[in-house]
């Protein structure tokens, strides 16, 4: 019979100490590549940030440079200013109306296309994908054209008595004073979300199409075996497996609609009483006409907040669930 050896106690190594590996040629060689890349990011979009955040600060409010220090002032001044309290109106309102409307109208489409009831689907798929090639700044001019008060759909409108004012009109529905302004829902801003549902139902489609094509069939056909009718299949069972596609549109529609400048620049202006401003026109006249370049970087600022408080949730779920 052997002696039992002694165990002897195996010798503490730190987490760090096993992790302290040499790069191999290749990893090496990829951080070669990725170097100027970094390197680029960081100074033209971090740094850049960095620079935008410290000129809202400062005093820089005329053509010749000013940093002195100004504290939160410039954001106090913004917030009570009629212009920039009318843009969050819009915003919230073009918001809501327009990630709402291109859902509905994506998932509807998808939904329709996804049955294949129309002969020529290709032909179709490409006709609502086609305003995507777009940009907004040529989206903005031909939909300016269409809604002309004077011209354009209103030509077709006259004989019966509807001539609406379309882009023009400062009306506002509902409203009720808020700070300086009339809070509710401005109908000038109706024809831009026209416009911009247009150009982007095709990308929610694309969406919506593809995760409908990637449910499989023997869960349509296991849910009609237990009694679902069409309706009840959609609402109950395909709707609640598209989640995931929703949320991608919608994380991505307000990404846009938060920043959004060319498309209602080239259409509409700030419009008369700004019933169609918002930030990122007030940001370009502030800074590159008015000339009041630490106002302007307090306007960018707030948007990269507001962009920032949908994406970065989004990101940190959608991490999660990966790991």
């Amino acid at each position: 019979m052997e002696p039992v050896k002694e165990l002897q106690p195996k010798k503490f190594v730190p987490i760090h100490a096993k992790r302290r590996k040499k790069l191999s040629a290749d990893q090496w060689l990829a951080v070669l590549f990725l170097s100027p890349s970094i390197v680029c990011i960081a100074v033209f979009v971090y740094g850049f940030i960095g620079w935008t955040g410290y000129v809202s600060l400062s005093n820089w409010n005329t053509i010749v440079p000013d940093f002195s220090f100004a504290g939160l002032e410039n954001y106090r001044f913004l917030f009570q200013d009629f212009r920039f309290q009318a843009d969050l109106r819009n915003t919230l309102f073009f918001t809501v109306f327009f990630i709402g409307l291109v859902i509905v109208m994506g998932l509807g489409l998808g939904i329709l296309l996804d049955q294949k009831l129309v002969r020529g689907e290709s032909l179709f798929r490409n006709i609502f994908f086609f305003p995507m090639a777009l940009s907004f700044v040529v989206t903005g001019v031909v939909w300016q054209w269409i809604l002309n008060p004077s011209t354009g759909i209103n030509l077709f409108l006259k004989p019966f008595g509807i001539q609406p004012k379309w882009y023009t009109d400062t009306t506002i529905y509902g409203g009720f004073q808020w700070g300086k302004i009339e809070f509710g829902l401005p109908v000038a801003i109706i024809a831009v979300v026209i416009a911009a549902v247009w150009q982007m139902t095709g990308f929610a489609l694309a969406m919506y199409l593809a995760g409908l094509r990637g449910i499989p069939d023997e869960i349509r056909d296991a849910a009609r075996i237990d009694g679902c009718s069409e309706f009840q299949l959609y609402r109950k069972v395909i709707i609640p497996l598209l989640k995931p596609i929703t949320v991608s549109v919608m994380i991505m529609m307000a990404h846009i609609s938060l920043k959004i400048f060319d498309l209602i620049y080239a259409m509409t202006g700030p419009g008369a009483n700004f019933v169609t401003d918002v930030p990122g026109v007030f940001m370009f006249e502030t800074t590159f006409r008015g000339n009041y370049y630490a106002n302007g970087a307090a306007i960018a600022i707030i948007m990269l907040l507001t962009v920032a408080a949908f994406i970065i949730p989004y990101l940190r779920h959608s991490r999660g669930r990966e790991q």
